[in-house]
C-alpha cells in the first residue's frame, strides 16, 4: 500500500468564493466565536435570507454589537469582507431553505407524523450537509495514514464509542489491524504502546469529551498519526489532531446525542473506509470476499 505520509499542519478548508456550506461552516464554528460574533450567527441563521438584505450597520444593530465585531465575523468565515457575506448568503438562501434547529427540535403540539418527518428530515440533511463540506484533501490524506499504518487506534466514549466500534469491524475486515478502545484507562494503555508507524482517530461530536482528547494526545506524544472526527472545526479534539474531519449535524436540546450526530460520523466513517480500501482495492475486494465466506455458515 501506499508510504507512510507526512505529519502536516492542520488547515481547515475555507472557500470564501463558493456559497456552499457557508451556514454548515457557520453552525460548527460557533463554539469558537465570542458572545458579540454569536450574536451575530445566531441572527443570520435565523433567516439569512433576510441578514442578506441588511447594511453592515443594520446587522449589527439588529445583533446588538458593532460593525466592526461584523467584519471580524466575516473573517471568521473566511470572508474578505461584509459584501462577500451579504453575496455569499443571497447565493445560499436561493437555495431550497433548509429548516432551523428549532424548526426540526419536538414540542408538545407535534403528532406522530411531525416527529417522524422532523426526525427524518434531521438525519438525512446530516448525511448531505456532512458529505458536501467534508474536506476532501483531508480525507485522502487520512486514507493514506490509516493505508500505511502498521496498527490503527479508534477512541470514542459513549455514543462515539459506536462509530469507533463500526469503524474498527469495517477496517478489521479488509485487513486493516484496528481497536476501538471506548474505556479511558484502557484507551489510554493502548496509546501509550502506539509509535509513528501507528494511527489514532478520536470520535466525539461536541470536539470536548475529555477522555478522547487525552487517548489522542498521548497517541501523538508517542508519534503516532492522529485523526479527529468532530463537528466542530476549532474544538479542543482538533488542537491534538494531524487531520481533522468534519460532520455537519445538528442537535437539540432534546435530542443531544441524537441519532443525527452518529449518522453524521458514521457517513465520515464509511467515506474513509472506502478511501482506504481504494487504495487497494483488489486486496480489499479479496479480504471482504473471504471474509464473507468464512460466516455464510452461520446464515440461517
Amino acid at each position: 500500500m501506499a508510504g507512510r505520509v507526512r505529519r502536516t499542519t492542520r488547515t481547515s478548508r475555507v472557500e470564501p468564493d463558493s456559497p456552499a456550506g457557508l451556514l454548515v461552516r457557520l453552525r460548527g464554528l460557533r463554539p469558537s466565536l465570542s458572545p458579540a460574533e454569536d450574536r451575530v450567527a445566531e441572527h443570520v441563521l435565523d433567516d439569512p435570507r433576510a441578514a442578506a438584505a441588511l447594511t453592515i450597520s443594520e446587522l449589527a444593530d439588529a445583533a446588538r454589537t458593532s460593525e466592526t465585531t461584523v467584519l471580524r465575523f466575516c473573517k471568521r468565515l473566511g470572508m474578505p469582507g461584509y459584501p462577500q457575506l451579504r453575496l455569499a448568503l443571497a447565493a445560499e438562501s436561493a437555495q431550497p431553505r433548509l429548516l432551523t434547529a428549532a424548526e426540526t427540535d419536538i414540542n408538545e403540539d407535534d403528532t406522530v407524523d411531525d416527529i417522524i418527518s422532523k426526525i427524518a428530515y434531521a438525519d438525512a440533511s446530516a448525511v448531505e450537509e456532512t458529505a458536501q463540506q467534508l474536506d476532501r484533501v483531508a480525507l485522502g490524506k487520512a486514507a493514506d495514514a490509516i493505508a500505511a499504518a502498521t496498527r490503527v487506534d479508534l477512541y470514542g466514549m459513549a455514543a462515539s464509542g459506536l462509530v469507533a466500534m463500526d469503524a474498527q469491524q469495517k477496517l478489521h475486515r479488509i485487513g486493516v489491524v484496528a481497536f476501538a478502545w471506548n474505556d479511558p484507562h484502557i484507551a489510554l494503555t493502548s496509546a501509550t504502546l502506539l509509535g509513528p508507524s501507528d494511527v489514532a482517530i478520536g470520535i466525539s461530536h461536541t470536539g470536548t469529551t475529555k477522555e478522547t482528547i487525552e487517548a489522542l494526545a498521548k497517541a501523538r506524544s508517542r508519534g503516532a498519526t492522529t485523526i479527529a472526527i468532530t463537528n466542530f472545526p476549532l474544538s479542543r479534539l482538533t488542537g491534538t489532531a494531524d487531520i481533522t474531519l468534519t460532520t455537519a449535524a445538528r442537535e437539540t436540546s432534546l435530542r443531544s446525542g441524537a441519532t443525527a450526530s452518529r449518522i453524521a460520523a458514521l457517513t465520515v466513517v464509511d467515506c474513509l473506509y472506502i478511501a482506504v480500501a481504494h487504495r487497494d482495492l483488489d486486496r480489499a475486494i479479496q479480504a471482504v470476499t473471504e471474509t464473507r465466506a468464512a460466516v455464510s455458515g452461520h446464515h440461517v
